[in-house]
């Protein structure tokens, strides 16, 4: 039986010891959906006719050329 707990002492010590895998991947995938979120926030504000209208618009600006 002491073979037993030895065993999974070192099995549980090993497991504390794998670094900040999870972590890193969580803060990795949260960057790249903030980036994303952020990139289509700032790009929006860029639109050429300022409308949100679903057949392109830009009918104001033909009018009056």
């Amino acid at each position: 039986m002491p073979d037993t707990v030895d065993t999974a002492a070192t099995l549980l010590a090993a497991a504390a010891q794998q670094g900040p895998g999870d972590t890193l991947r969580i803060l990795l995938l949260v960057s790249i959906v903030g980036g994303a979120l952020l990139a289509w926030f700032l790009l929006r504000g860029y639109r050429s006719d300022g409308t949100d209208d679903a057949d392109g618009g830009g009918t104001d600006r033909d009018a009056n050329a």
